[in-house]
């Protein structure tokens, strides 16, 4: 992005930060610097991030998978929050005269308090146990994507957060962990943009408990198979 691109939305993410209040963090990413992504920051308490945190899960994938060519914006997706709070998130794709993406509008709100609220509420009126009940339908209907985004402030965190959830999708137990099943996870994660991350391949590596050149040699096999 730009300096005037920066400057415009910089005093947007501000603006709807005060106007839509301190449930509501609002955040500017700059899609060219994978590593020290978000350029500006309202309500960060809400996520927990600041000015220079990488991109998301989400980021990654949109790039690498181009959806943002087909549509403008993806609004009332789930994110969660380092303390595992869930957030209902929904993000712009800010593009450049050709339709490539340069940056991204993020709000993600907060409705914990609400939901307090809510439960509160109902037990005024019913008994404790339909409280209960209801509290367990919620919960159970908070997260519905496979692959919510995950709000970290750290590459490591990044690149752990899209593994996990492919070892938990692939039911895949590191202890126990084959060549071919590395190779099998090392291919997700290049589909999902996790090695567009500085650093990312040694985190990897890691965490499958192989050397970095054995993750290039797996890169290198997908790209030319």
């Amino acid at each position: 992005m730009d300096k005037k691109n920066i400057e415009q939305y910089s005093i947007i993410v501000e603006f709807l930060g005060k106007a839509l209040g301190p449930d509501y963090e609002v955040v500017l990413h700059d899609v060219e610097n994978y590593n020290h992504s978000i350029l500006a920051i309202a309500n960060g308490h809400v996520s927990g991030r600041t000015i220079g945190a990488p991109i998301t899960n989400f980021g990654l994938s949109t790039i690498a998978d181009k959806s943002y060519k087909d549509s403008e914006y993806k609004v009332n997706y789930n994110g969660v929050s380092r303390n595992h709070k869930v957030l209902r998130s929904s993000s712009m794709f800010i593009k450049d005269d050709k339709g490539e993406l340069i940056g991204l509008l993020c709000i993600n709100f907060d409705d914990t308090k609400y939901i307090d609220i809510s439960n509160q509420i109902l037990k005024l009126c019913h008994p404790d146990s339909m409280v209960d009940v209801q509290n367990t339908f919620v919960s159970s209907t908070l997260i519905i994507e496979d692959d919510p985004e995950s709000f970290t402030g750290s590459i490591p965190d990044v690149t752990s957060s899209v593994l996990n959830q492919v070892l938990e999708e692939k039911e895949i137990p590191l202890d126990k962990i084959s060549s071919e099943e590395r190779l099998q996870i090392v291919e997700i994660l290049d589909k999902k943009g996790v090695f567009m991350l500085k650093g990312a391949v040694s985190e990897v590596a890691k965490q499958l408990s192989c050397s970095e050149p054995s993750i290039y040699r797996y890169l290198s096999k997908i790209n030319k198979d």
